[in-house]
């Protein structure tokens, strides 16, 4: 998830390359992929990569389904898994040739979206949290009240990501309600709110970290990995664990099941589970990677950083977004319909 929507690629992704014999077609999420992880594989294994990118689960999902696409690998986020593996848009690992499978870390390697890990591969992992800016903000920074009921410092500098499940959810979890709620009375209050704040926010923007960087904006619902990169350019800025809520993701990259280069995707799969080279994807784009052994590879300024290392009185606000029930998918669309109108 997690993403600025920049192309990343060491070589062109023009539809004519899209089915290159020889060329593996990696199709991720934008500001996600390592430039010089890729030029590492590379020279170690003489297989070149093409990064496309997307901006949302939704559009890569689509794309997928469509067909004809050209690409050999994806990485959905966890509560869209279960539609890809459903769908029968991926195929089920032969474990047998990722001779580094053991080090994906045991929290990550029965996860709820797939089971046994028979499907994908640990890419990062991260949260969904406030971003502010502690020159302009000096309140309570943990609490989704910064977007849902805009302090007055905040009003029209504040930035909340275009993420519909994200952002509905922990308007839900605002009002004490449940992940994926079909209750109609919670489901009315966030959506009251949302629509009541909105007038208070500057954009719905992914954009984040060049516009906090730059300090346009004062606060932003984002990624934690971007809010560290914010915090680099920035000192001032800081990142919120809402108390009442907010969500956790591992994107996970899988094969697809029209890939034509699948021993080279298998060879990569493998490659991105040795720890140095799980390091090298979170110094890129700041955020965990499910690795054992890739913590004492990463950088000094991520070990301990509050961003990716989640303070232990905030861990139990977090959940994993999960795949809803048709219901209370279209209650959470028919709440976004309405706020983007």
């Amino acid at each position: 998830m997690k993403k600025l929507l920049t192309t990343v690629a060491l070589l062109c992704a023009a539809p004519s390359l899209a089915a290159a014999e020889g060329v593996l077609q990696f199709y991720n999420w934008g500001d996600y992929t390592n430039p010089e992880l890729l030029k590492k594989f590379e020279a170690e294994t003489g297989i070149k990569v093409t990064v496309t990118d997307y901006d949302s689960n939704d559009t890569a999902l689509a794309k997928i389904r469509a067909g004809g696409h050209g690409f050999d690998m994806v990485v959905p986020s966890a509560n869209y898994m279960p539609i890809f593996i459903d769908e029968g848009l991926v195929v089920e690992l032969d474990q047998s040739k990722l001779s580094n499978f053991g080090n994906i870390a045991p929290e990550w390697r029965d996860v709820s979206w797939d089971p046994g890990r028979k499907f994908s591969i640990p890419w990062q992992w991260g949260s969904t949290g406030m971003v502010v800016d502690t020159d302009i903000y000096k309140g309570d920074i943990n609490t989704s009240a910064i977007f849902l009921d805009v302090p007055e410092e905040l009003k029209g500098k504040i930035n909340v990501t275009p993420e519909m499940n994200d952002i509905v959810n922990m308007a839900v979890w605002y009002f004490g309600g449940e992940t994926c709620s079909e209750d109609p009375a919670v489901l009315k209050q966030a959506r009251d709110a949302l629509i009541a704040a909105k007038p208070d926010w500057v954009a719905m923007d992914y954009g984040m970290t060049e516009r906090m960087s730059n300090r346009e904006w004062g606060a932003s619902v984002y990624w934690n990995g971007a809010a560290l990169r914010s915090r680099i350019n920035v000192p001032s800025i800081a990142y919120g664990y809402p108390k009442e809520g907010y969500p956790l993701f591992m994107d996970s990259v899988t094969i697809l099941k029209d890939a034509k280069n699948v021993e080279e995707a298998y060879k990569f799969l493998d490659f991105i589970m040795q720890p140095e080279n799980a390091a090298m994807i979170s110094a890129f784009a700041r955020y965990g990677n499910g690795i054992s052994g890739s913590a004492e590879f990463m950088p000094d300024d991520m070990k301990d950083a509050p961003e990716v290392v989640i303070p232990e009185e905030h861990k139990a606000a977090g959940h994993f977004l999960e795949l809803c029930s048709p219901k209370a998918q279209e209650y959470i669309t028919a709440i976004w319909t309405e706020l983007m109108k």
